[in-house]
């Protein structure tokens, strides 16, 4: 023993040292080091963020350049939601990300340049899984595009109805949601159309206008997209059509070159039609879990790929619905689940 009451030993030159350092003082070291640790993480963390956040306001290159563009086309198109966009960006630079994404308006389709089948020998659907990384998708090919009709809520102006009730009160094997309705802040009850909604050949409705954008079978059950007067209609033969936009094809060509289409990521319902006269339906499940919803640019290539030479966008967001063979197919995002809406594309 030392005078001082430490222990000692000697190490081979025989020289005395110190025992160790008790426990305590070194777990006392090991904390102050791994706070030291995390506190430098943090701030790497924080400075990160910070570039990152910078970048994604500011910076002129991808990818932050096409991050921004997306959240903003989200945030604008939606109803309650466009102050994540205003919040951050001035109104010129909103403006200036709308226009560059916004689909080309590439006018009327030419119904003479589709040529439908033998209807009465082509009767098969198909059901195709179409789902990508950040969305599920479902698109359905009706060979006879004779069987696809659009059909109309039973009280319209009142209150819309569900897909499955149409599909019961219809005969229906398959129904989609259709086009544009009176629906103030998101909260409409779905009874009220907009534009012009026609079901074998008869006017439903149509707005106090002189002409409409017409999404439509005519009689020789070809896909029509155009805008024209309801004396245009008429003459054209249109059996069965409703309101919506923008044309995503039109005689083969896309209307998306640049950018996502104007409109962000959302769910989405489309219809199309091939040059043989086969009918294409999309619908795209969006705002959930494993399916956060598809851009426009996206529902165009899908409906490319499987050989569409007319596209139209439909109503999307939480009216997106697929009633297929007596059950839901896609999961509606609203989360009051499927809502009531007036017009539907059908297949009997």
């Amino acid at each position: 023993m030392s005078n001082t009451g430490i222990p000692r030993i000697s190490d081979p030159s025989g020289k005395p040292r110190f025992n160790r350092k008790p426990a305590g003082v070194y777990y006392y070291s090991r904390k102050k080091k791994r706070l030291k640790q995390f506190l430098i993480g943090l701030s790497t963390l924080f400075i990160l963020f910070t570039l990152c956040f910078l970048g994604f306001l500011f910076a002129p290159i991808e990818p932050f350049e096409s991050l921004r563009e997306l959240w903003v086309t989200t945030a604008m198109t939606t109803l309650h939601h466009q102050y994540l966009a205003t919040d951050l960006f001035s109104t010129a630079e909103i403006q200036k990300i709308m226009d560059k994404n916004k689909a080309t308006n590439l006018g009327n389709s030419h119904p003479d340049d589709v040529k439908t089948k033998n209807t009465a020998q082509n009767t098969g659907i198909e059901l195709i899984d179409v789902s990508q990384k950040n969305f599920k998708g479902y698109l359905l090919k009706i060979q006879n595009p004779a069987r696809v009709k659009v059909a109309a809520t039973r009280y319209l102006g009142q209150v819309g109805e569900k897909a499955e009730a149409i599909a019961k009160e219809n005969g229906a094997v398959a129904v989609i949601n259709g086009g544009v309705f009176e629906d103030p802040q998101g909260t409409g009850n779905g009874g009220q159309p907009l534009g012009i909604l026609i079901s074998n050949g008869k006017v439903l409705h149509k707005d106090p206008v002189s002409s409409f954008d017409i999404i439509g079978l005519n009689r020789d059950n070809v896909l029509v997209l155009g805008h024209y007067t309801l004396e245009q209609i008429k003459q054209m033969n249109i059996r069965d059509a409703v309101t919506f936009s923008p044309f995503l094809v039109v005689d083969g060509k896309p209307s998306i070159t640049q950018g996502d289409g104007g409109w962000g990521i959302a769910p989405r319902t489309a219809i199309g039609q091939t040059e043989d006269g086969t009918i294409l339906m999309l619908v795209i499940d969006g705002r959930q879990m494993g399916s956060l919803g598809a851009t426009l640019k996206d529902v165009q290539d899908i409906m490319l790929q499987y050989g569409a030479y007319n596209v139209a966008n439909l109503d999307g967001g939480a009216s997106s619905v697929l009633y297929y063979r007596g059950k839901m197919i896609n999961h509606p995002s609203s989360q009051y689940g499927e809502r009531s809406i007036p017009s539907f594309f059908i297949v009997k």
